[in-house]
Formats: C-alpha cells, structure tokens, sequence
C-alpha cells in the first residue's frame, strides 16, 4: 500500500482558536473540515512544506522554529495509508486569508467536535484539546 506524507498545522490565535478549513468542491472529501496543510513533496522536511501551503492557502508565513510538533495521525484509507504530523503554531506574519476559495472558521477548542472531519483528522483533535 502507497504510503502518503502529509503535514498539518493548528494554527492557535491569541483567544485559543484553531483554524479549520473546509475541503472545497472537486477534492476528494468536500464539505469535510481540516488543519491546513498538504503533502509533503519529495526532499522537503514538513516543516518546509508547511511553511510552503500556509502561504499559497491562506497567505501568512511563519518560521521553523514556530512549528511546535503536537501530535501524528497515521490512518489507512482504501487506495494509500496517511502518515500525518501535527504541528500547532501560535506566531505568524499577515493576516489570514482564503485564497484558493475554501471556507476558513476560527474554532474554539470545546466546538471542534461539531465540524465533521477526514477520519484521519478525528484523532488528532483530542490531542489538541487536550494539549490546549
């Protein structure tokens, strides 16, 4: 079974909320909710590609040191398994935007239950809760 890297980020703001983005038409899981991320390409750390997707999807940057490791999912879907590490950040620069389109909510820790999520996505918000 192919394995697929993917990096995702809990990006915190100051009153605690996470970012969540909703997976747009045509993706496969539309209408889920997600950390933003992506897969991590060939000779890239995830932290690299983390820095990388934050600023194509929502236009902020941040740095390495900013990426603190929370958490990992790894999940076995039909066609590939999903390997995906956790970060949470709290320090960035810009103000964040939907740039390619998807629906962004900023989410208090006690309201993640009530977006439906990837299943790989599921387990991960305990240990947010948990750790914030």
């Amino acid at each position: 079974m192919k394995l697929v890297l993917v990096a995702a980020v809990a990006l915190i703001d100051p009153d605690g909320r996470v970012l969540l983005a909703e997976r747009p038409q045509g993706k496969s899981m539309a209408g889920l909710w997600e950390f933003p991320g992506g897969k991590v390409e060939p000779d890239e750390t995830p932290e690299a590609c983390l820095m990388r997707e934050i600023e194509e999807e929502l236009g902020i940057s941040t740095w390495e040191s900013c990426l603190a490791p929370l958490s990992f999912a790894s999940h076995a879907y039909e066609e590939f398994h999903l390997l995906m590490p956790l970060y949470a950040c709290r320090k960035w620069r810009g103000t964040v935007a939907a740039l390619e389109g998807q629906r962004l909510a900023w989410v208090r820790k006690g309201d993640l239950k009530d977006y439906p999520m990837p299943p790989a996505d599921k387990p991960l918000v305990a240990a947010l809760r948990d750790w914030l």
